[in-house]
């Protein structure tokens, strides 16, 4: 009698397992967010924080014709802010940045994918030549990276998490297409609304490295995925 009961009490609790399993999408395990990437946003805001009181620009901001003799430059700069309303606009952009990946249920691949499209950024926009960018410093080129790296994750899901990347992929062209980085290389201060100037190319090289960054990552995904 012990053994039948102690079968019946097993297969009780593979099918409780299963009835639970079954109500909870495929691959749902790896896509439940974890800490990495709320740490990485926090790492961005609070080393912005840290860097306006305490460092001294100079030290830390791209300057594109030293970033090979002086590579830290490629991540330091993200942390460098000229005004209060500039590192309170980046500040909330990478509050904002936190929860959209929450939302997107980002894991480890994904805050890997982030890292490295910090550093990526600032180097296409390093790469790209611009005469006039003397020195660069701030958060959006890196928070435009990931934005882009959340929302392709969200286009390689389906039904409503496909919709709103898609949505946010079509209003990420439509910024750029606006700010036109192709064209003047620096926004006066206070012609877009900001008492600094704005460096608009510096979005464009985030958005792509945040795509580059989040094609590996699905790729890598679904290599792992397969039988």
């Amino acid at each position: 009698m012990s053994s039948e009961a102690s079968r019946s009490r097993e297969a009780s609790a593979s099918l409780g397992a299963a009835f639970v399993g079954s109500g909870r999408p495929e691959g749902a395990a790896e896509r439940q967010p974890g800490h990495a990437w709320f740490a990485l946003c926090a790492l961005l805001a609070l080393g912005a924080c840290a860097a306006y009181f305490f460092l001294p620009p100079a030290a830390l901001d791209l300057q594109p014709d030293r970033w090979l003799r002086e590579p830290w430059r490629l991540w330091t700069a993200a942390w460098v802010h000229w005004t209060p309303l500039h590192l309170a606009g980046n500040a909330a952009g990478a509050a904002v940045l936190a929860l959209y990946g929450r939302a997107a249920g980002l894991g480890r691949g994904h805050a890997l994918g982030g890292f490295i499209a910090w550093p990526l950024t600032h180097l296409l926009l390093a790469l790209w030549g611009t005469p006039r960018l003397l020195h660069y410093g701030g958060l959006s080129g890196v928070l435009h990276a990931g934005v882009a790296l959340a929302s392709t994750a969200l286009l390689a899901r389906h039904g409503l998490q496909r919709a709103v990347g898609a949505a946010v992929w079509a209003g990420l062209l439509l910024k750029l297409a606006w700010e036109s980085p192709w064209g003047p290389r620096l926004a006066a201060p206070g012609a877009v609304g900001w008492d600094f100037a704005v460096a608009t190319r510096a979005h464009a090289a985030g958005v792509l490295a945040g795509l580059l960054c989040a094609l590996a990552v699905e790729w890598h995904e679904r290599q792992k995925n397969r039988p």
